[in-house]
């Protein structure tokens, strides 16, 4: 199989390692300057330093139009920000091999173009929007890119109505050390990949405020309902939350010390703005960035989520970590139920 990864940051380097043990793969970066680099140093020493990429793996530069020619399969691994450009490119140069992408998160509700969608979208509402006719979905789950290109067991979703993707994507990466299974439901998968970051917000604040065991183990259990709430909304199915790309992702983003959506908790606890917080990273944090859209559109549609609430409040600066946490704590009871009571 030849498979097209655009996009050479930390995820894009990852997955392309990991399939050029078995297929042929090319590895796009969008600056010319950058493939030189990589190519070069045979390591991308911006986003996996000390990772030496296979000999087997080309190191290419170029617009995602010329770099999917004569690929089986595209891999667009490029920021959210991105993706309707990409979908676009892709669209107009009449692609007819299976497309998936690997971002999370909500598109910021300014750059939708409808007013159906002015409170953000998805990456599959995205393509049926630009580009209906491509044959697309998304490989998603509990994942950290570093332990990807390291060959660690991992486990991903592969999530498509289309069946021809989803088989194209378990023939592409599922091998020894990393399993794939297939899902058709992308709404709720896409939902997992993009709540969990917002809700590992919280859980960073939690820890950071050394709040103890009992109520990080509470956190995540009413966050996973937060996000099965939200994701039902939209069309999901229940059991979707209960794997990898729910509450897999949600535990792995919400308590690995990989994550920098939990850092971004940990260090608004300590003290920190959200500025200095963020300019620590080095990486983009997804939910500092999709929490607020998140957020308006589960009011839109209805949906009570008070966690993803107090994130964005204490984002934005409303509230305080101490404040926060009291204002969930403070909230009168309820069932224990993931649709709201009656």
């Amino acid at each position: 199989m030849k498979i097209c990864v655009h996009g050479a940051g930390a995820w894009g380097t990852a997955v392309a390692v990991n399939a050029a043990a078995r297929h042929e793969v090319t590895l796009w970066a969008r600056d010319a300057a950058q493939a030189e680099a990589i190519s070069r140093a045979r390591e991308n020493t911006r986003y996996l330093p000390g990772l030496a990429l296979p000999a087997s793996l080309a190191v290419r530069a170029g617009g995602i139009g010329q770099a999917q020619a004569g690929a089986d399969l595209v891999i667009v691994a490029t920021p959210k920000a991105a993706l309707r450009q990409q979908l676009e490119t892709l669209r107009d140069s009449g692609t007819r091999v299976p497309v998936a992408w690997l971002c999370k998160g909500v598109e910021p509700a300014q750059a939708a173009n409808t007013s159906a969608s002015s409170f953000g979208l998805l990456a599959h509402e995205i393509r049926a929007q630009v580009a209906p006719d491509l044959l697309a979905g998304v490989l998603s789950g509990p994942s950290f890119a570093q332990e990807v290109a390291e060959g660690r067991p991992t486990a991903l979703v592969a999530a498509s109505p289309h069946a021809a993707v989803r088989d194209a994507l378990v023939d592409a990466f599922h091998g020894p050390a990393l399993r794939v299974y297939a899902n058709d439901d992308i709404v709720g998968v896409e939902v997992g990949g993009a709540v969990k970051n917002v809700l590992a917000i919280a859980t960073g604040l939690c820890d950071g405020l050394a709040l103890g065991l009992n109520a990080r183990a509470a956190l995540i259990t009413r966050g996973l309902a937060e996000m099965t709430r939200f994701g039902l909304a939209l069309g999901a199915r229940t059991d979707t939350f209960m794997g990898l790309s729910g509450l897999g992702d949600l535990v792995l983003t919400a308590t690995g010390d990989l994550s920098r959506n939990r850092k971004v908790g940990l260090l608004l606890a300590q003290g920190r703005t959200l500025a200095q917080a963020v300019d620590s990273l080095g990486h983009v944090a997804e939910g500092v960035y999709c929490a607020r859209t998140v957020v308006q559109r589960a009011r839109g549609l209805g949906v009570e989520m008070p966690i993803a609430e107090g994130v964005v409040a204490l984002l934005d600066g409303r509230v305080s970590p101490a404040d926060a946490v009291a204002a969930l704590t403070g909230r009168d009871p309820v069932p224990e139920s993931v649709r709201p009571p009656p």
